[in-house]
C-alpha cells in the first residue's frame, strides 16, 4: 500500500483527550483520529490481526502483552479501561466483577430468636434502618425487585444488606430483567422501602446463598414505616431458588484458592469466542511503544516493511524505490511505501511512528552502490544490503525473529 493512497495523517503532538499512552500513539501514528474512529490505516491493521485470528497467540516471547484469561474472556488491564474483572495474583482467575465468584464468610451462628415487628420510621434504606436499630448492615436483609421480561413474572431477590447485587448473575439465572413498577410491587404484597419476601404471593423468591446461613436478619415488615427484626431463612419465609447473586469487590476471597484477590480496570480482547479487535490494537499499542512511536512486533504489524525514498540530485531514487515496492511485493512482502515527496527527517519520525519491524531507505549515495539501507525498528545501527539481496535478507531476518 502507498503512504498517499492512505492519506495516512500523523501528529506532532499526542491529543489533548488522551485516555491513555497507547491511544495517544495510535492517534499519533494516523491509525485512529482524535476522536477514536479507525483511519485507513487502522482498517488494514484490524484487518491483519483478523486474519490472524484462527491461531492468535497474544504473548509475546517476553511477555511484553500481559494478558488475564478467564474461561470465557481475555482481558488487557488498563486505566482507562470500560470493564472491571476481578483477578487473583496467586492462582491467576480472572472474570468479569459481575460474575467473579469469590468466597463468603458466614456470620457467627445464632439460635433463631422470635419474629418480632418493630416501628422503624422513616427508614426506607438499609443504611437509616442500621443506624435506627443499631445494627451492622450485615444483619439486615436487603430486598430487591424486578419483573422478568419474557414472562413478567414478578422476581423477589433477597441479599445481605452489606452487600451488592449482581444483576448480571440474576440475569444468567432467570432470564433478562428490568426494575419492577409500583404495581407490580403492591400487587406482590410488598411495599417499597419496607419490602420483604415474608407473605408474599405471585412472586418467584430467589436469594443469595448466604441468606440461608444468616440468623435474625431485620427485614421490611412489607408496611410502610415497620420493620421485622429476627427474620430466619426457612421458618420466616422460602424461596424458589438460593444461588450467589452478589458483587464481589477487592480483597474479596478468591473462590479458587482463598486468597484475596484485586479488582481492576480492563479492556476485553475476547469474550465467548468473539475477537474484539480494535482493543487488541489497542492493548498492543499499550505494550509496543518507545518514545519515538509504536514498535510492532512482525506478527501483529499491519506491514513488515516501511520503505522510503529520499530525493537525490542524479539518480530518481522515487522510480527505483517504486521497482523495489513492485519486488518485495511480489515476493509476499507487506510494504507499505511512503511515496511522499517530503524531507528525509520527516519521514524517518513517521517510519519510527507507524512502528512496522523494518525500514528501507532508498537514497541516491547507497544506490551509487547498489544498496539500500535496511533498519530493524528497535535497533539502532542501519545495514548496507544489496539490492539482489534484499529479498533474501528481509526473508532471513523474518524467519529469525
Amino acid at each position: 500500500m502507498k503512504y498517499t493512497d492512505l492519506k495516512i495523517q500523523t501528529q506532532r503532538e499526542f491529543p489533548n483527550n488522551m485516555r491513555s499512552q497507547g491511544f495517544g500513539w495510535l492517534a499519533r501514528a494516523g491509525y485512529v483520529t482524535r476522536e477514536n474512529e479507525l483511519t485507513e490505516l487502522g482498517k488494514i491493521a484490524v484487518n491483519h490481526l483478523e486474519t490472524l485470528s484462527n491461531d492468535l497467540s497474544f504473548r509475546s516471547v517476553n511477555d511484553t502483552l500481559l494478558i488475564l484469561k478467564s474461561e470465557q474472556a481475555l482481558f488487557f488491564p488498563l486505566s482507562t479501561g470500560n470493564v472491571d474483572i476481578a483477578h487473583c495474583s496467586s492462582c491467576k482467575y480472572t472474570e468479569l466483577l459481575v460474575i467473579a465468584k469469590f468466597k463468603k464468610s458466614p456470620l457467627p451462628f445464632e439460635e433463631e430468636r422470635p419474629l418480632e415487628k418493630v416501628l422503624t420510621p422513616d427508614c426506607n434504606t438499609i443504611e437509616s434502618l442500621a443506624n435506627f436499630l443499631g445494627l451492622p448492615k450485615e444483619k439486615t436483609a436487603k430486598a430487591l425487585m424486578y419483573t422478568r421480561k419474557e414472562d413478567g413474572k414478578f422476581i423477589f431477590a433477597v441479599i445481605r444488606g452489606d452487600m451488592q447485587l449482581s444483576e448480571a448473575k440474576l440475569e444468567d439465572i432467570l432470564g433478562e430483567i428490568k426494575p419492577a413498577e409500583i404495581e407490580a410491587i403492591t400487587k406482590s404484597g410488598a411495599e417499597a422501602g419496607y419490602a420483604s419476601p415474608i407473605g408474599l404471593k405471585d412472586a418467584l423468591i430467589i436469594v443469595d446463598d448466604l441468606i440461608p446461613q444468616s440468623q435474625n436478619l431485620a427485614a421490611g415488615a412489607n408496611e410502610v414505616g415497620y420493620h421485622f427484626i429476627n427474620t430466619n431463612y426457612g421458618r420466616d419465609y422460602q424461596a424458589e431458588i438460593v444461588a450467589d447473586l452478589v458483587l464481589a469487590k477487592a480483597d474479596d476471597a478468591c473462590a479458587n484458592c482463598g486468597n484475596k484477590f484485586s479488582t481492576q480496570n480492563a479492556i476485553a480482547l475476547k469474550i465467548n469466542n468473539e475477537f474484539h479487535f480494535e482493543n487488541i490494537l489497542l492493548a498492543l499499542a499499550e505494550s509496543y511503544h518507545d518514545d519515538k512511536g509504536l514498535a510492532f512486533p512482525k506478527s501483529f504489524s499491519p506491514f513488515d516493511v516501511y520503505l522510503m525514498h529520499i530525493a537525490g540530485k542524479i539518480i530518481d531514487t522515487k522510480e527505483k524505490a517504486e521497482e523495489i515496492y513492485n519486488q518485495l511485493q511480489n515476493a509476499g512482502i507487506s510494504v507499505l511505501f511512503d511515496d511522499r515527496d517530503e524531507r528525509a527527517g520527516v519521514k524517518f519520525n513517521d517510519a519510527d511512528l507507524i512502528g512496522c519491524p523494518l525500514r528501507i531507505t532508498v537514497g541516491e549515495k547507497a544506490l551509487q552502490n547498489g544498496m539500500v539501507e535496511l533498519k530493524k525498528r528497535n535497533a539502532t545501527n542501519v545495514e548496507l544490503i544489496v539490492l539482489e539481496k534484499l529479498i533474501n535478507s528481509i526473508q532471513d531476518i523474518q524467519n529469525s525473529d
